[in-house]
């Protein structure tokens, strides 16, 4: 086997993996790059090799900086089969449109005002090229090996970050190889932990969280002081927040607040993202793959007011009484949150409150830094609103939890690559298994391509 890295090195998206296996091409996961200009940039350069040469891809999870990129592959002429567990099919098919629409979207914006650089501005691709990608979706089960390619075999292990999410086992008659994905929390509240694996001579293991370990306090308490905070101000709350996930998480949080009485019943909650309420939907269907029950599966579906239409969305802005908008996306590169972002950000009375991980060069890591104003569709927003973050309200397990599932593994792997997080987050990571568990391990760099014996 032969192992190239096509992204989340140096950086949490992007997430492409190339393994050669005999005269076979495999994927794992094809994912866009989001951030610093210099790592978009990438989502346009020409692939490594013709889309047509890759026999079949295969994903963890459906977020889309793990499967973001696959409508243009297609479109470039992949015609295998893209095999990934079904609820992550089913995630799929609201996500990837989605993004193309997005795109088309942004596309038009920049034409109509003249912000771009390019004379006309073009989509990466269409809806239509992501819908034409679901065709090739193979759904599988978790926890039973299926066929990839004559010689080789693939395996699904649950990995608890979002529905659908797995743990990849590749194996050929020789050698094997797994990759985490992004690997949920040992105890969070509404996902299971992730699956064990006990053997592979490979591994690629993410590290978003490498470097940290998330405060074990109830993010709930400062989710609701926030609330409560801005609320008396007389302000909004805005949380940009990932449709799949992310979004759930803060329902669920946001109905226990309400039912504790400690955020005020009256207050008004919306959902602003047709994606994030089909994706809420789908618990109902995967309940085997979280904790929740059913009561409290249909509370969090509704915890909010779902708002539809764009109608619906623009007239929030005008809104000034104390409300809390959820809206993606999570790290504020696009969506509708960026009009609520528009309309609330110069306000000092609001609270933007980040509930995830914000990835270097996006419009929420840098609101985070402190910049006084953020660029929205070519013009400069005074950011005046108070800016917040909910630490360890993450889907990602943190350095300690990432070692402890390492420590299942009944014999060290041959090799263990850090992928996924930020260059101090991989390289801590890296330390602590080396140090720990005197495992061989190393941080790739793109393009990397290492032989597996």
């Amino acid at each position: 086997m032969k192992l190239t890295f096509l992204g989340a090195t140096g950086t949490v998206t992007g997430s492409k993996y190339l393994l050669q296996s005999g005269a076979k091409r495999i994927l794992v996961d094809c994912g866009l790059f989001q951030g610093y200009k210099q790592l978009r940039l990438r989502n346009w350069e020409e692939f490594p090799i013709t889309a047509y040469e890759i026999d079949a891809i295969v994903l963890t999870h459906a977020h889309l900086d793990h499967s973001g990129y696959l409508p243009l592959l297609v479109k470039n002429g992949f015609r295998g089969k893209i095999y990934c567990s079904e609820a992550t099919l089913d995630l799929c098919r609201i996500l990837l449109p989605d993004s193309g629409h997005l795109l088309e979207e942004e596309a038009m914006h920049a034409n109509r005002h003249g912000y771009s650089g390019h004379a006309p501005a073009l989509p990466l691709y269409s809806e239509a090229d992501a819908v034409r990608a679901l065709d090739f979706f193979e759904p599988m089960p978790f926890d039973q090996a299926f066929e990839v390619v004559p010689g080789l075999s693939a395996r699904f292990t649950l990995a608890g970050h979002i529905l659908g999410a797995a743990i990849v086992t590749l194996r050929s008659a020789t050698t094997s190889i797994t990759f985490s994905g992004d690997l949920g929390r040992m105890h969070d509240p509404i996902m299971v932990a992730p699956g064990i694996v006990e053997e592979s001579d490979y591994l690629v293991v993410e590290s978003t969280y490498g470097d940290r370990t998330h405060d074990p306090a109830d993010p709930a308490i400062l989710l609701g002081q926030t609330i409560r905070e801005t609320a008396a101000r007389g302000g909004v709350t805005i949380i940009p927040s990932f449709a799949v996930g992310r979004a759930q998480s803060l329902l669920y949080e946001i109905y226990k607040l309400k039912q504790k009485g400690e955020i005020p019943d009256v207050l008004p909650v919306y959902l602003n993202s047709p994606m994030a309420t089909d994706a809420t939907a789908l618990y109902m269907r995967y309940r085997h793959q979280h904790r929740l029950n059913k009561h409290d599966t249909e509370a969090m579906c509704h915890a909010a007011k779902i708002v539809n239409s764009v109608e619906e969305s623009i007239a929030l802005n005008q809104r000034q009484v104390p409300m809390v908008i959820i809206a993606a996306s999570g790290m504020a590169t696009g969506g509708r949150v960026l009009h609520h972002l528009k309309a609330f950000a110069p306000d000092s009375r609001n609270t933007i409150l980040f509930a995830g991980f914000q990835a270097g060069g996006t419009r929420g890591a840098a609101m985070l830094d402190g910049v006084p104003a953020i660029k929205i569709h070519g013009e400069y927003v005074p950011l005046n609103a108070q800016v917040r973050q909910i630490d360890n309200l993450s889907a990602h397990a943190d350095g300690n939890e990432i070692v402890s599932w390492l420590r299942h593994f009944r014999k060290a792997p041959k090799r263990t690559f850090v992928t996924h997080g930020e260059p101090p987050a991989a390289d801590a990571l890296r330390r602590r298994i080396k140090e720990e568990l005197h495992w061989d391990c190393r941080v790739p760099e793109y393009r990397d391509q290492v032989e597996l014996s």
